[in-house]
């Protein structure tokens, strides 16, 4: 049978991978493409590239399959803002997930509608990298480009736009938008009404595996596919990576170690964290939810230390290999674009601290790796305090691949660390959705059945380890609090110094 594919869009390039029925990745493409950052602390791109890329991969895939593609689904980073015209022309350059300007709308919007209210509707609290914000601010710092709005759409959902001509979007991705009424999944008119924004802008909302269109002639014809493809609602890329190593019920936590870092348990209610640590989304499974914890800078803050030392990525994790745990006293704060879970704090700053003379670059870059787990682990303590079962660990994102990054996950954690055989990301998870929707399964859960499979390999935490993590996280817990105020200091000079 033919297979379906999965698109994703994200920060570093976009990514297309196409799955056939038994689960097996038979054809990946990929295309990279350059993120701006105009000022400190503020990240956009082109969506034009986006569609370049997405256009490159489609093309690679449907040469490598013969051109016989049965259905798409969508994922992509979420929280962007793509601001179109009536036209559905691009605006200007799209807002990020990770941009941090909109501090300030963050903080009317909370005045507006309150905290608990917004926890109660939004599951979330008013964060700058969401989408609402980001509407704020362009109608405060840029009327002019406000003035010509006519829609605003997530990343990829403009790509759905230009493939199908369709405006939509699925409710896991909408739910990060602060714009979304969790429960009842759909947009929520007392947001909308308080932060003055038209409904009209917003597109239709869709349960992950239901199809939100089809492939366009002409843009079938230029990628060689058949017209009339169905097109999956899809899903954040969170939720779409939880769906492809299967995280589809409760006692199951993905572990992502990608760009950023991100723990996802399933729930089968919405059940927000009261104080808004870790963010409480829609799934990509219809009708279900799950609990979140992010770290910005996880992958990012190793990519920043192999470009600072201009080393091979293999050369600095074997070298950080053979330091100790611990790295002989050094911890690192992996705070380079603020940070998220627990923290919620955009004026967060990153640090190593501990440093003496005896440490070398090899133990600096072993800092980095623990203190991103470490990070992580923050995030592991919440989701049980809120009643999450842990039975099963399973690793996702780039650090899936690496057995340092496993290791380091089993032993900070304290739980066995499992993965997939398919390692492929986001793009996997959106083509079981695809997959779903062009009926080749009856259901998310069907099509996890029939695809997702478990490697024999288990890394096991090791005791002695564990313990000497768990020592040194307490350390790594005190650090927030104790230089929260340098911290924001620092912030205010740079931004002083950038003016």
């Amino acid at each position: 049978m033919s297979p379906f594919v999965g698109l994703d869009v994200g920060t570093g390039g976009a990514r297309a991978v196409a799955v056939d029925e038994a689960g097996r990745a038979v054809a990946e493409a990929s295309s990279p493409y350059p993120l701006l950052s105009p000022r400190p602390g503020w990240t956009e791109q082109d969506p034009g590239e986006w569609w370049r890329a997405a256009r490159e991969v489609l093309g690679q895939i449907a040469e490598r399959a013969g051109g016989e593609i049965r259905g798409i689904g969508l994922t992509g980073q979420m929280h962007g803002s793509v601001f179109l015209d009536g036209a559905d022309h691009v605006i200007r350059p799209a807002l990020l997930w990770n941009d941090q300007r909109t501090q300030k709308q963050c903080e009317e919007i909370t005045a507006r509608l309150g905290r608990e209210r917004l926890l109660e509707i939004a599951g979330n609290p008013a964060l700058t990298g969401f989408q609402a914000p980001k509407i704020l601010w362009l109608r405060e710092e840029e009327p002019q480009n406000y003035r010509r709005v006519a829609s605003v759409l997530l990343p990829k959902d403009y790509i759905r736009l230009m493939l199908t001509g369709e405006r939509a979007t699925d409710a896991s991705d909408a739910a990060g938008t602060l714009l979304l009424d969790v429960a009842r999944r759909d947009w929520s008119e007392e947001i909308l009404s308080a932060l003055e924004i038209p409904r009209g802008w917003l597109p239709r909302v869709y349960e992950g595996p239901e199809a939100t269109g089809l492939l366009r002639e002409e843009v079938a014809s230029e990628l060689g596919l058949p017209a009339g493809i169905p097109v999956a609602a899809g899903g954040g890329d969170n939720a779409a990576a939880a769906v492809g190593v299967g995280v589809v019920r409760e006692g199951i936590l993905s572990s992502s170690v990608g760009t950023s870092g991100v723990l996802f348990t399933h729930t089968d209610t919405f059940s927000p964290d009261p104080s808004g640590r870790v963010h409480a989304f829609c799934h990509a499974v219809p009708g279900a939810y799950h609990l979140m914890g992010v770290t910005l800078s996880a992958g990012g803050s190793l990519a920043w230390w192999r470009s600072t030392l201009e080393k091979d990525y293999e050369v600095l994790v074997e070298e950080a290999s053979r330091v100790p745990p611990g790295a002989e006293g050094l911890l690192f704060l992996p705070y380079l674009t603020g940070e998220r879970t627990p923290h919620l704090d955009p004026r967060a700053r990153g640090g190593f601290i501990g440093l003496t003379a005896r440490h070398t670059a090899a133990h600096m870059s072993r800092a980095v790796m623990e203190g991103v787990v470490f990070s992580l682990r923050e995030s592991l303590e919440i989701l049980r305090s809120l009643g999450a079962s842990v039975e099963e660990v399973r690793a996702t994102g780039g650090g899936a691949r690496s057995p340092l990054w496993r290791r380091l996950q089993a032993d900070i954690y304290g739980v066995p660390i499992r993965r997939t055989t398919a390692d492929e990301g986001p793009a996997y998870g959106a083509a079981l959705l695809g997959g779903v929707a062009c009926g080749a399964y009856r259901n998310v859960v069907e099509a996890v059945e029939a695809c997702v499979k478990l490697r024999d390999e288990v890394t096991e935490p090791d005791g002695r380890r564990s313990e000497v993590y768990g020592e040194l996280y307490e350390v790594y817990r005190s650090l927030y609090g104790a230089n929260r105020e340098a911290m924001h200091r620092l912030s205010e000079l740079a931004g002083t110094q950038n003016t």
